[in-house]
């Protein structure tokens, strides 16, 4: 009888083992899954860095004539963006950006000097912030999917540049030539932009709203090209 009672009791407690095993399992995953991720592509916020280049586009003034291509802004930065809803989302971006003209070296050149060379050109080196808003186009998982940014930006010029080279008669072969801290040349710039994307990729259109020239003697001095059409990566 004894020996019947004892079989029982560890018969019993053995088929009690495993289902305690599986209640603690069970619970430890339930933890793990419910986990709330609030960083990535379309969660509530993400981060990533960017570079891009944009060429100048629109009509040159006479008196700045420019080479095409060759004149443009290369920018690079980080853009940080907090999700609104599915469809919505805010966006601050921060960026070095290097805008150069290229001058045509033209009888018509009057800026910043007639003074003829064989390059030449001018250069705004710049840190800029641009807020944004970002309309998701599309159903999307979290990815960054296809969007549309419309933002306006603001920027100061720590550097400006005015270099030439050219190949003298006589003398050195060829002399190169960089004036820095033009006083000619606006500090502050400001404008407006937008992005058409698809996750990595987008086409970028600046129009650059303030005026290139600062100082008395710039009165009536042209104004350069404002827009810039071209393409951003980003890294993520």
């Amino acid at each position: 009888m004894k020996k019947g009672l004892l079989l029982s009791a560890i018969v019993g407690l053995g088929s009690c083992l495993p289902l305690a095993a599986q209640r603690v399992l069970f619970q430890g995953d339930v933890a793990a899954d419910t986990a709330v991720q609030r960083s990535g592509p379309n969660r509530a916020h993400f981060g990533h860095a960017y570079i891009g280049y944009a060429p100048v586009v629109g009509t040159s003034a006479a008196a700045i004539p420019l080479r095409y291509g060759a004149s443009g802004e290369l920018f690079l930065g980080w853009r940080q963006k907090w999700r609104l809803s599915q469809q919505l989302a805010l966006g601050l971006n921060g960026q070095y950006c290097r805008l150069t003209y290229r001058l045509d070296q033209r009888a018509s050149k009057q800026l910043p000097t007639a003074a003829q060379y064989d390059q030449e050109s001018l250069t705004w080196q710049q840190v800029q912030a641009e807020p944004f808003l970002r309309l998701n186009v599309g159903r999307r998982g979290n990815v960054i999917g296809r969007y549309v940014d419309v933002g306006g930006w603001g920027g100061w010029a720590f550097s400006t540049l005015h270099s030439y080279k050219d190949s003298p008669a006589a003398g050195a072969k060829v002399v190169k030539v960089t004036e820095r801290g033009l006083p000619y040349a606006a500090r502050w710039t400001y404008g407006a932009s937008a992005r058409l994307g698809s996750d990595r990729y987008a086409v970028v259109a600046r129009r650059r709203f303030s005026t290139s020239w600062q100082g008395a003697e710039t009165t009536g001095w042209a104004e350069p090209p404002r827009w810039t059409v071209g393409l951003e990566l980003g890294w993520f």
